[in-house]
């Protein structure tokens, strides 16, 4: 069966890191371009980061440009989330999400065909 679960989550220190994980099952995640979103209480869901199934290039919002890092690990059938210089606006549950078609530019949310349940990161002093 088809699913994603992310891992890593916690409370963490401003300045300090945490590394999501993304695992797939029911499916190959090298064929599929992975997105990773955030959602605080009381907002929307935005988008954080992507990876594609192409040639494994990578987008970022530019509110975590230069502190989050994305990266798959095809042998494991994971994704990962880098964060580091966390933010208390970081905080919010993230979800990976996955969409089966070929790159042709950062995909939409819609556009996302599998979803995980989130896990949570808490950035406090």
């Amino acid at each position: 069966q088809v699913q994603l679960v992310e891992s890593g989550g916690g409370l963490v220190q401003p300045g300090g890191s945490l590394r999501l994980s993304c695992a797939a099952s029911g499916f190959t995640l090298a064929d599929f371009t992975i997105g990773w979103f955030r959602q605080a209480p009381g907002k929307e869901r935005e988008g954080v980061s992507c990876i594609s199934n192409s040639d494994s290039s990578t987008a970022y919002a530019d509110s975590v440009k230069g502190r989050f890092t994305i990266s798959r690990d095809n042998a494991k059938n994971t994704v990962y989330l880098q964060m580091n210089n966390l933010k208390p606006d970081d905080t919010a549950v993230y979800y990976c999400a996955a969409d089966p078609r070929l790159w042709d530019g950062v995909p939409e949310e819609n556009e996302y065909a599998f979803w995980g349940q989130g896990t949570q990161v808490t950035v406090s002093s």
